[in-house]
């Protein structure tokens, strides 16, 4: 029987809630498809911190290396300032282990609420691919007369052509495999970043000439948030750099229903990746057995498909879809009509 071993990061608030009931969902695709999980669980987070004044101890990369995913919990403590669970703990394990992908599929599930008039879900179906490791979320940069009236402030955008090149490639091959519209659009500003996405745009069409079989489309990123919000059905694949990334996915996950719909997978396609729900740990909500846990959930269908576990992770999607259509009120926590443990048993029950 085939195994995998995960490592498992709770984190904060109430990550540890909303991933205890996507290990619930794991195990039961995991029985179902013949296969094992062998998870790990680290406490790395906010209350380590305010124990130890550490983040992520320098082991514990090596460590993690040695699993197949890593499954993360919403990481953010309310006695930790704003940045350094964020940058010590989520920076650090997308550079270091170069996790140069981040995955955001953007899908609105049958009877789920979506703030766009007359869409549905077959109008809002299509994927973000954002570059992971570079652009303005490098740190490069600095300060000059900090503090003074003639402080100056630069942060610099780094585009290397290799990390360009690996995450327009991985968007056609997604494209290919994800068979729908096949299309690829490019989401920059080549009318004022004149030198970023220069290179952006000469990859893109250099590399696209090698999928004759994908269509080639480009918007500028004021643009793609217009055309998200009017007509999400005409995107397909979107591929982005870091920062328009961060804000389009963002955009997405409102129009697919919320936050707490909304997942996410940081892959390095040569090594370990990691799958997260993408709302935050919401700490006025821990313990109360009400936050609602689909992200999580749909975070392990993630994991699942990149393990290979293509028809496992299919299960799950299919009972997500179904507990939404079926079942719940609303997405939002307390008002779902099922507690957080109660929807994860209601996604089993459809496994």
């Amino acid at each position: 029987m085939t195994s995998y071993k995960i490592a498992v990061i709770p984190g904060d608030g109430t990550g540890p809630e909303q991933v205890k009931e996507g290990i619930k969902v794991l195990n039961a695709a995991a029985e179902r498809n013949s296969f094992k999980l062998e998870m790990t669980a680290y406490d790395f987070g906010g209350e380590r911190y305010l124990r130890t004044r550490e983040t992520l101890p320098d082991n514990s990369l090596e460590e993690l290396k040695g699993f197949h995913a890593i499954y993360l919990g919403a990481i953010g403590h309310p006695a930790v300032k704003p940045g350094i669970l964020e940058k010590g703990i989520l920076l650090r394990l997308r550079f270091e282990l170069d996790l140069y992908i981040n995955l955001r599929p953007v899908k609105l599930y049958p009877g789920v609420d979506t703030p766009l008039k007359d869409k549905g879900p077959q109008d809002i179906n299509f994927v973000v691919v954002r570059e992971n490791t570079e652009g303005l979320y490098t740190g490069s940069g600095g300060f000059l007369k900090k503090g003074t009236p003639d402080e100056v402030a630069i942060q610099t955008s780094i585009n290397t052509r290799q990390g360009v090149e690996r995450c327009i490639r991985y968007a056609f091959e997604y494209c290919r495999k994800r068979n729908r519209q096949k299309k690829v659009t490019l989401c920059g500003k080549t009318n004022v970043l004149t030198y970023a996405f220069d290179l952006w745009e000469r990859v893109f069409h250099e590399i696209g000439s090698a999928y004759p079989d994908i269509k080639r489309d480009y918007a500028h990123v004021d643009a793609t948030c217009m055309w998200m919000v009017k007509n999400p059905e005409w995107f397909d694949v979107i591929v982005t750099d870091n920062m328009f990334g961060d804000i389009i996915t963002d955009l997405g996950a409102m129009i697919q229903g919320g936050m707490g719909i909304a997942a996410g997978g940081n892959i390095n396609p040569q090594g370990v990746s990691m799958f997260e729900p993408i709302g935050g740990s919401a700490p006025k909500y821990t313990g109360k057995n009400m936050i609602n846990p689909l992200a999580a959930i749909c975070a392990a269908a993630m994991m699942l498909e990149h393990l290979g576990e293509e028809k496992a992770a299919q299960t799950v999607e299919n009972a997500v879809e179904q507990v939404c259509a079926r079942h719940l009120k609303s997405l939002s926590a307390g008002e779902m009509g099922y507690t957080t443990s109660e929807v994860g048993d209601l996604v089993v029950r459809y496994i």
